[in-house]
């Protein structure tokens, strides 16, 4: 078995980034890992919650600058969990071996495989760049802790608003040294795909999200697209951060609802998440309100059938 990475007796963690309208993502996230395993007694997994760090609510209102866009940092945005997922070397101590990802990433395969391979001496790995200005997918990240002392996530928030960095800048990994940078294989990062091939499901795409179908959209849309980034700032500017952007749409792909679903079935019957905390989801619109009917109905998870 390839080596961790890690010294001494320091456990691999995962570390699942949320806030409270993306906690029920989490949970479900959470118990992937471990479900999907066969070495769940190896790592440790952790939630890590956004509002209990309060350095970012006291910026709340204010503005800093995104792909050059002058933006408002909000407490209440669906994604203002985000740059907690530069949070776990700080959380390890500087030690071991570190797996970050979005609430909305769920493993299909065994995450340990991801754990425990030969990183090559880099202090980063993640899904290579699709983009000409290099811009990495940095949400799901592999990190060797020891290696990103310079990681210090209240100080590097705080200058946003100072305007000394770039939240894309930030969040692509642009500001770290390239060599550094090691690449995955897209399945551990997977786009809204599920095939045979997924290692990890990642439900990228906001407005379908299969949790969210019927409800009011409530996430800021990207704004430096030529065109159409003028018109949503347009549309912000006038009518408010999330007016006039409809509703969540039903994922086109009914097996990724299916897979989500049968993980929150699993995970409720288990008493990992109770009726008090789906109950509360669905009255602050978290999650789609027929939540229940949908468990119901979904097939178990050995029985579904991935398209190659």
């Amino acid at each position: 078995m390839a080596s961790t990475g890690n010294e001494g007796a320091t456990r691999p963690h995962i570390f699942i980034q949320t806030n409270s309208k993306q906690s029920i993502g989490a949970i479900v996230s959470a118990y992937s890992m471990k479900r999907n395993s066969k070495h769940a007694d190896k790592f440790d997994v952790t939630v890590m919650q956004q509002e209990d760090y309060p350095f970012f609510s006291k910026r709340d209102g204010q503005t800093y600058m995104r792909h050059g866009v002058k933006r408002t940092w909000l407490e209440n945005d669906l994604q203002s969990f985000t740059l907690t997922r530069f949070l776990p070397p700080q959380l390890m101590g500087y030690q071991g071996r570190a797996l970050v990802v979005d609430p909305d990433v769920f493993a299909v395969q065994d995450v340990w495989e991801l754990l425990s391979r030969d990183m090559q001496g880099k202090a980063i790995m993640c899904r290579g760049s699709k983009f000409k200005n290099g811009a990495f997918a940095s949400s799901v990240m592999l990190l060797d802790c020891a290696k990103l002392k310079h990681w210090d996530v209240e100080k590097s928030f705080n200058e946003l608003f100072e305007g000394n960095r770039d939240y894309h800048n930030w969040i692509s990994l642009l500001m770290e040294d390239r060599n550094t940078i090691g690449t995955f294989e897209d399945e551990w990062n997977d786009f809204d795909k599920l095939t045979p091939k997924t290692k990890m499901i990642h439900n990228t795409r906001r407005r379908t999200q299969p949790w969210k179908t019927g409800l009011k959209v409530d996430y800021t849309p990207t704004e430096f697209v030529p065109v159409i980034g003028w018109i949503m700032r347009m549309r912000r500017k006038f009518f408010g951060e999330h007016a006039l952007l409809g509703r969540y749409a039903r994922h086109p792909d009914r097996n990724q609802e299916y897979f989500f679903f049968g993980l929150l079935k699993e995970a409720y019957e288990k008493g990992l998440i109770t009726d008090a905390q789906i109950k509360e989801a669905m009255a602050r619109n978290f999650i789609r309100h027929d939540s229940y009917e949908v468990m119901k109905s979904v097939p178990p998870l050995n029985t579904l059938k991935i398209a190659a």
